[in-house]
């Protein structure tokens, strides 16, 4: 099994091509959300850790952001506690998928977190700066606080542009950026 992974500035459309592969995808965020959501555990210690913030289960967004804006070592306190419960996940989703040709790893913290493999193919997805933040505007629960606290623990672009195998230049033109995709797809599986 091929292991793909996307990586890129936040905002770039890692999502929007992880889903033009057509193979299953570990979407990070997604695995986020959800222990938000359901993970009793992770709201008990987190509510002991920022009881200023942290009030009710599911945990709403809303008190994550607001207790990484008031203190950004708040941002450790949490990362420390999701984390591993995000990489159980993604094994848990890559034993399911082990027959599977190739499976994609949408994650913005892939080196960070040291999940990145030799074998893995990387694939840089990057964008206009203008474009992206155009886009993340758009986004409900966008503040620029916070995305510039969320680059500050991110790998430079330039060494995850470094460790990569292939580029997609994203102009977010849907049908542009599926044709990259289809094009890249091909290539992955000549790599040895």
């Amino acid at each position: 099994m091929k292991r793909i992974a996307l990586v890129g500035e936040i905002g770039s459309g890692k999502t929007y091509a992880a889903k033009n592969f057509g193979f299953p995808v570990f979407n990070a965020d997604i695995a986020v959300s959800n222990i938000y959501k359901k993970n009793k555990k992770v709201f008990n210690v987190l509510k002991k850790q920022l009881p200023s913030f942290i009030k009710s289960q599911p945990i709403n967004k809303k008190e994550i952001l607001r207790a990484v804006l008031k203190n950004k070592n708040n941002l450790k306190k949490i990362t420390k506690v999701i984390h591993p419960l995000v990489r159980k996940k993604m094994n848990e989703f890559l034993r399911k998928n082990s027959k599977k040709k190739a499976v994609v790893l949408d994650i913005p913290l892939y080196f960070e977190n040291k999940i990145y493999r030799k074998s893995d193919v990387v694939i840089y997805i990057y964008a206009k700066k203008t474009e992206i933040l155009k886009k993340l505007k758009k986004r409900k629960s966008f503040n620029f606080k916070i995305y510039r606290e969320l680059k500050g623990i991110q790998l430079s672009n330039e060494k995850k542009k470094k460790k990569s195998n292939f580029f997609i230049k994203n102009n977010f033109k849907k049908e542009i950026l599926k044709k990259n995709v289809s094009i890249i797809k091909k290539n992955i599986f000549l790599l040895k």
